[in-house]
């Protein structure tokens, strides 16, 4: 494939999607033939089991001009392939999609109307989702708590179905399950962020990859994410916050044990929440440091590199 810049590339991890790749390229030349013929489909192929790199073969051989096959020694998951497609992409808007044809590509004009409004990422938003109750439920939770803890408020962290200026994916740093935080991380470097209600449809061949051990490593990921991208230059306001309140809720207890004391001359059987007390004014008082010992690093790793916050200069 050539390395001429294109203006739209679509990015595509595929894991055990053989027979719904025809079908979404199919589907995707006859939405984007009415946009431009300056575009790339890109078809990462996640370690599959099943016949998806010949797949990619077959479609590259149709459409060489416009289809590129990755293919993976194993299953290193979606951000990892994610990561490999902003690589290679070439187009100056970035679209991901996930294979399983549940995203529509008949939304893709209404995501580059939307990017044309001044938008850095265009997030799509699954309002009448086609999936278990117990997906969609888990689903309303993980966003209800990412939405609480982050800066982005949107409906719909996880949707595939993404647009995003080409600088914004290049400067993602994806691994292990971070690709369900990308509106956090784009969002806490600056970046304009949106969404738009997509068209989902209900899955036609193949399986589902979720499962609860992607949902309960959720929380995880997310705290990774805070510490990486807004707590990352200044560690004390996250460890000094935590050790803060773990202090003042340890001398509270402290007092009232100690007024117990004073005043009735014993604690009156309150040694669990004593010990309770003494508990959490040290491990208060540890977290504290530990902040204030992450802030040295920060400052002994070097200054900042202030021109990296500079969007544009206005002569």
């Amino acid at each position: 494939m050539s390395n001429d810049k294109k203006e739209i590339s679509i990015v595509i991890p595929a894991y055990n999607e053989a027979e719904n790749l025809p079908v979404l390229c199919d589907e995707i030349r006859g939405i984007i033939a009415g946009v431009t013929d300056s575009y790339e489909i890109i078809i990462i192929d996640d370690g599959s089991l099943d016949k998806t790199s010949e797949a990619i073969e077959s479609l590259r051989k149709k459409d060489s001009a416009h289809i590129m096959g990755i293919q993976f020694r194993s299953n290193f998951g979606k951000a990892s392939a994610l990561k490999v497609g902003f690589t290679y992409a070439q187009g100056e808007i970035i679209f991901t999609m996930d294979a399983d044809l549940q995203d529509d590509p008949k939304e893709i004009p209404n995501f580059i109307a939307k990017i044309n409004e001044g938008y850095d990422l265009v997030s799509g938003w699954k309002q009448n989702r086609k999936d278990s109750f117990i997906k969609n439920t888990s689903s309303k939770f993980f966003n209800f708590i990412t939405s609480l803890f982050s800066k982005a408020k949107l409906h719909d962290f996880n949707c595939g179905f993404k647009a995003y200026r080409s600088e914004v994916a290049k400067s993602l740093d994806l691994y292990g399950q971070l690709h369900r935080y990308i509106p956090v991380m784009a969002g806490n470097q600056g970046y304009k962020i949106s969404e738009i209600p997509v068209h989902h449809r209900k899955r036609k061949f193949g399986k589902s990859k979720y499962g609860p051990v992607r949902f309960l490593n959720g929380f995880l990921d997310l705290l990774t994410v805070m510490m990486l991208t807004k707590y990352f230059k200044r560690p004390a306001h996250f460890f000094g916050g935590l050790g803060s309140a773990a202090l003042i809720i340890g001398l509270v207890i402290g007092s009232y044990i100690t007024y117990l004391r004073l005043i009735y001359g014993s604690i009156q059987g309150r040694l669990p929440l004593f010990i309770a007390g003494i508990l959490l004014v040290m491990v208060g008082v540890q977290l504290i440091s530990l902040g204030l010992i992450g802030e040295m690093f920060v400052k002994v790793a070097g200054k900042e590199d202030e021109f990296l916050k500079i969007k544009k200069i206005i002569n």
